[in-house]
């Protein structure tokens, strides 16, 4: 059967003509572009940089040191959304994450930070021998999604990373978010927000869940999975999933988000 033919082709790009939406005849489309399209990023230019850091083992107290005495300078040309240690799924590793109202603006901060004496001089030429490795993803928050809080300071992060089979949200859109939902729904734990990768490894999703404790979240996980909604729900979405891994963060005394 072929799809029901798109009302919404400005913002399309051609997708329903290559048949990416699955959907029966007589579906509203302009609906499910509201649902499923990543498209706030369309209106609103505003994404987010992950960088992660490999240090060297030795290092790693230096590295944590010299980020939470000197990121000020970092923070001062951008925002800082948070700045995490790996306690579980990898090792002497650091994630950060720093949000930007649009390309211009990453291009005119890279540009003055690279200007900025004090912070190559306090920071970047100490820090550089510290580290492995380096990389960054360009995410994008998900429409459906709304930046979280956490319930108190002092908690634990955990950040989750599905990647998806190729096709985008309008193949696994509605699936992988019918998951999320009935995660939450448990209540066990506080979502933080849900980014999809727009530079980096695509169709992949990072999803940034807060808890009080690694005890509660064990707790918590434990009695999501004899809950028959989540089994259901993530019975559903695993059709559409190629891979995933998890990370235990802590964060920094200088993260935002603590």
């Amino acid at each position: 059967m072929r799809p029901a033919r798109c009302r919404a082709q400005p913002v399309c790009l051609g997708a329903c003509r290559r048949g990416y939406y699955p959907f029966p005849a007589g579906t509203d489309m302009c609906q499910v572009h509201a649902s499923f399209a990543t498209g706030p990023r369309q209106n609103d230019g505003t994404f987010y940089e992950i960088r992660t850091y490999d240090v060297k083992p030795s290092k790693m107290k230096e590295f944590v040191e010299l980020v939470n005495k000197h990121i000020h300078l970092r923070a001062a040309h951008s925002e800082m959304f948070g700045f995490w240690t790996v306690e579980f799924g990898g090792m002497n590793k650091a994630i950060h994450i720093w949000k930007f109202d649009n390309f211009a603006q990453r291009a005119e901060v890279r540009k003055a930070v690279a200007n900025d004496k004090e912070w190559q001089e306090k920071f970047i030429s100490p820090v550089l021998p510290l580290l492995k490795k380096q990389k960054n993803e360009i995410v994008y928050l998900v429409p459906w999604c709304e930046i979280g809080k956490p319930s108190k300071e002092g908690g634990v992060y955990e950040m989750v990373t599905f990647q998806m089979k190729p096709g985008g949200p309008v193949l696994w859109g509605q699936s992988f978010r019918a998951a999320i939902s009935a995660h939450l729904n448990t209540g066990y734990t506080k979502l933080i927000g849900v980014f999809h990768t727009e530079y980096g490894l695509l169709n992949r999703v990072h999803v940034l869940w807060w808890n009080e404790n690694p005890d509660s979240r064990a707790a918590g996980r434990h009695y999501a999975h004899e809950d028959a909604r989540v089994v259901a729900a993530v019975r559903e979405s695993v059709r559409f999933l190629e891979s995933q891994k998890n990370m235990l963060l802590i964060p920094l005394s200088c993260s935002p988000l603590k």
